[in-house]
């Protein structure tokens, strides 16, 4: 006959979690701890009552702010999101994370006289930033204006046929990388910030998908995804940056970062690159030698909703 006080066969597994989440916290309350390790010590606690497939992506919601990471804890981070990207695209995968560059002012500039309406840096900047194909992500937005106005509602977003058309002109709209972003200060829990060399970027990693930054945004700059990102197998960009052109997962906000992953080793912004007619500018205000600083001084410049005092790090000018 069995002995039922110790057969434990005979409980049920739910009792046996809780059982094992007592134990746990009987750990934390004899323990005089601080309160991150108490929240550690909890997570560990949850997690003990979790099937093992799903504990990993517990712990991913424990884990430190980037911005809180040692320089070890976001090589950890790195190590993990490239394996996670790798499960799940079957590629190799290599995350970069290169840093802010000290005394750097990125801006990018924009001539209207030679913009063609092409498109061609919304195909590049796609191809780069892997955007989700289906349904489509882009970062840029190309409207077609009438010659003699500025009024962005009339703009066409959706125009076809043969470029340039006569009687317009075509105007490229993407993130601004403002300096008083409202973008940064609606987010509530901090996933997106702006960085010294004045990229705005975000932690898809902390994002929670509540879409303030989008309502908070006046340029419309950001995108949401609402389903996982469905691009080619064979057209995925498997260079990333952490908080650039990774993969981003389903119900996060991604948008333009001036290709940081790029722009921070010295090269040009995938947009720039792809453009046929040197319409696009980029650089560092800070050195008087480059493009953009040379343009600031001989150009009159001007940037979109001035009035709003976003001061955007994006403007337009007429060559």
């Amino acid at each position: 006959m069995k002995n039922i006080d110790n057969d434990n066969s005979s409980i049920p597994n739910e009792l046996k979690r809780a059982q094992r989440v007592e134990k746990k916290t009987k750990q934390v309350l004899d323990t005089k701890i601080e309160r991150r390790g108490f929240l550690k010590m909890a997570a560990a606690a949850a997690a003990a009552t979790l099937p093992a497939k799903e504990a990993p992506a517990f712990f991913d919601f424990f884990k430190k702010h980037y911005k809180e990471m040692t320089p070890a804890e976001k090589k950890v981070a790195i190590a993990k999101l490239e394996k996670k990207l790798e499960k799940k695209l079957g590629l190799d995968i290599n995350v970069t994370n290169p840093d802010p560059i000290d005394n750097a002012h990125f801006v990018y500039g924009l001539d209207l006289s030679k913009c063609n309406g092409s498109r061609k840096c919304v195909t590049a900047c796609v191809k780069e930033n892997n955007q989700g194909r289906d349904p489509a992500i882009q970062y840029i937005k190309v409207l077609e204006m009438d010659i003699g106005t500025m009024n962005l509602e009339k703009g066409d977003q959706y125009y076809n046929g043969i470029v340039p058309k006569k009687g317009k002109f075509y105007m490229p709209i993407q993130c601004h990388q403002c300096d008083n972003p409202p973008c940064v200060k609606s987010c509530p829990v901090e996933a997106t910030w702006k960085e010294k060399d004045g990229i705005v970027v975000i932690d898809s990693e902390w994002c929670i998908g509540c879409r303030y930054c989008m309502a908070a945004c006046p340029y419309e700059a950001r995108r949401f995804n609402y389903s996982e990102p469905k691009i080619p197998k064979k057209e995925v960009n498997t260079t990333q940056g952490y908080l650039s052109n990774r993969v981003k997962p389903k119900g996060v906000v991604e948008k333009c970062h001036f290709c940081l992953h790029r722009t921070r080793e010295g090269k040009l912004p995938a947009c720039q690159e792809a453009c046929p007619t040197g319409a696009r500018k980029f650089g560092n205000l800070n050195d008087p030698k480059s493009d953009v600083a040379i343009i600031f001084k001989k150009k009159r410049i001007f940037v979109l909703k001035e009035e709003l005092n976003t001061s955007p790090r994006f403007f337009y000018y007429f060559g």
